[in-house]
């Protein structure tokens, strides 16, 4: 193939597949609102199972469903009918995915499920198949063409299946007023749990504490800075409250400038004013703080008392960034 066909089909893809979900607009109806509430007030677990492609689309929604607070497992429909209904209690709502909703493993699940007494969601490519027959709520995920060119491997539809998981997902969060601290409790680990839960101080605390007072000189300023390996020191009154921030910047400025130095005092040289940052917000506010302002530092207080910095390289080394 030539580089402008592959580049063409690919595009193609993607427009097809962005087609095919613009339509499943129209299949939010009533019964999805059925299941928004099934799902809800359901006293055990949402168990999803499909086969084939449908069965690896359903393990992501079940990755989705547990990570945003709505219980759920996964349950291959070829290993159910060998043992693995065991899986199923008596207050779980089932979902079954598939395409055709024909599948032998899927007709021979089905009527099981019923025998259990359990409710049955069926996401089905098919309105007229058996599965959307024998189900509750049918979840209409039928697209007219599949990307593939042969129109026979699963990709426009199982598409289509991960978005009709994902609406699931989101009107779930938003109707139990999941919170963003409720899932960092789930995501502890890794750069999307950091983001939610590291404060500044689990960074500050980490660094040393650099200051001088107001009339400290400039060689006890530049001593602090270079010692401290911040960057930047805070500027202290005599009450020990903020007067003022001297950075490495701060210092090449004053130096470009024709004047005597030996007098120099940090307050002749300090900017006052300086962004602070509690000590108790996340660390992501920081980072989104000093790309605000283009710096590379910030003062961590506590209740307008001076308790360190925080700096850019302390969020790079975390991952923030």
């Amino acid at each position: 193939m030539q580089k402008t066909d592959i580049i063409s089909l690919a595009k193609q893809t993607i427009t097809q597949e962005a087609e095919a979900i613009a339509g499943m607009v129209s299949f939010i109806n009533d019964d999805f609102k059925k299941t928004i509430d099934l799902i809800i007030n359901c006293k055990g677990r949402l168990v999803i199972s499909g086969i084939g492609k449908s069965a690896i689309i359903a393990q992501k929604i079940v990755a989705t469903l547990n990570s945003t607070g709505t219980p759920s497992l996964f349950m291959h429909a070829a290993d159910a009918i060998h043992g693995d209904m065991g899986m199923i209690q008596q207050d779980d709502v089932v979902m079954i995915i598939s395409k055709s909703g024909d599948s032998p493993e899927i007709k021979v699940l089905v009527p099981i499920v019923k025998n259990f007494g359990n409710k049955i969601i069926a996401m089905v490519g098919q309105t007229q198949s058996y599965l959307a027959k024998q189900t509750d709520l049918i979840l209409n995920t039928t697209v007219s063409k599949e990307a593939c060119p042969n129109n026979l491997a699963p990709t426009s539809s199982t598409t289509a299946q991960m978005v009709m998981g994902d609406a699931i997902a989101i009107c779930l969060m938003h109707a139990k007023g999941f919170s963003a601290d409720e899932f960092a409790r789930f995501h502890p680990g890794g750069t999307l749990g950091k983001k939610l839960y590291l404060k500044v101080s689990d960074l500050s605390l980490q660094n040393e504490k650099p200051h001088v007072d107001e009339t400290s000189s400039l060689k006890d300023v530049i001593v602090e800075i270079t010692k401290k390996r911040l960057g930047a020191t805070a500027v202290l009154d005599k009450n020990e409250h903020i007067a003022g921030i001297i950075t490495d910047g701060d210092l090449r400025r004053m130096l470009e400038k024709n004047i005597l130095l030996q007098n120099i005092t940090a307050k002749d040289i300090m900017a006052i004013n300086p962004k602070t940052i509690s000590q108790n917000d996340l660390a992501v506010d920081a980072l989104d703080l000093m790309r605000k302002n283009n710096i590379s530092q910030l003062l961590v207080v506590d209740n307008e008392k001076y308790e360190g910095i925080i700096h850019l390289h302390d969020l790079v080394r975390e991952g923030i960034i």
